[in-house]
């Protein structure tokens, strides 16, 4: 005994206004208005299925058009129809998809468990919401830095959110659609908001924000630290007491070479080596206490109490 069930039923109205996809919609409307109603009738009367009884759904169509005295369509399906067929397609590998992902969560179809975890994702949805509301970037919304409004405007959302959720079900056509387009552009927003906090998560610690330093004389562009040896330290940083890093100067340094401005690691000093005040040392000698290095380009006098510092002038 072959049961013809409601997917079977939906499936034949389906391939019979993809048959009839040529038509004007409000024809093709009408023609297939009371089609699901007398297709649960045919089925209730007898055995066999719905192909067996009224014959293949395009011929089914080709009666209605032959009724209605519309065009009978070119051999060659229209554009309307190869769509409807391709949409038909689709909704069938679905569920076919449906039945077979189904056994894995214990049920007949992966869609009996989706539909539980409803009630779930109608409070996800109030919570992005919220929080595209607030534009609070954090995990509990604020709305204007105040967390009682924010949890005010939470628990309007997600109670906004429950009921528009038990009642879109009855929703008509492009209503649904217009919940479920919204559906997608939360989710979207809610994964760029993941990327750019995992983005911050994995931010190097070493260099953290920079604090804001003013220059009062506006004459700073770089800054050259050297050890106590009287040697220039290459790309050193500087923090502050909180750990910000301090940043002078434009960061950027004149190339003689090329003639061409060159960008200098960012929180990194010097900027520009060649422009070190002081000679550089290539050796170990200490330097007598209170002593500094000699400026750039002079050529120190050797001293008991002092050695010459090594080293070409680099200017």
């Amino acid at each position: 005994m072959t049961v013809v069930h409601e997917q079977d039923i939906a499936r034949y109205v389906e391939q019979v206004r993809a048959a009839l996809a040529d038509l004007p919609p409000q024809l093709r409307d009408e023609l297939t208005e009371d089609l699901p109603e007398h297709l649960a009738e045919v089925a209730a009367e007898g055995d066999g299925s719905l192909v067996d009884r009224l014959g293949s759904p395009e011929a089914y169509a080709a009666e209605l058009r032959t009724a209605a005295g519309a065009a009978v369509p070119s051999a060659r399906p229209n554009l309307d129809q190869r769509l409807a067929a391709a949409r038909i397609d689709l909704r069938d590998r679905v569920r076919n998809a449906d039945r077979t992902l189904g056994p894995l969560v214990g049920y007949a179809r992966a869609s009996e468990f989706l539909a539980l975890l409803r009630p779930g994702w109608w409070v996800l949805r109030g919570y992005l919401v919220a929080v595209l509301i607030t534009g609070s970037g954090g995990v509990i919304p604020r709305l204007g830095g105040s967390v009682v409004a924010g949890l005010v405007v939470l628990g309007a959302a997600v109670i906004g959110s429950i009921w528009l959720g038990r009642r879109s079900g009855g929703f008509r056509l492009w209503p649904r659609r217009a919940v479920h387009a919204g559906a997608f552009l939360l989710l979207l927003i809610a994964f760029v908001q993941v990327v750019q906090i995992d983005r911050e998560a994995r931010w190097d610690p070493y260099y953290p924000e920079p604090a804001s330093y003013a220059d009062p004389s506006g004459q700073i562009s770089d800054i050259f630290v050297y050890d106590e040896q009287g040697r220039l330290v290459p790309n050193a940083r500087l923090f502050d007491q909180d750990g910000n890093v301090i940043r002078l100067g434009d960061e950027w340094c004149w190339d003689e070479a090329t003639q061409e401005g060159v960008q200098a690691v960012a929180g990194s000093y010097p900027h520009c080596p060649g422009d070190a005040p002081f000679t550089f040392r290539t050796d170990a000698t200490p330097l007598p206490a209170g002593a500094t290095p000699a400026p750039s380009g002079a050529t120190p006098a050797p001293s008991d109490a002092s050695p010459a510092p090594a080293g070409t002038p680099h200017r």
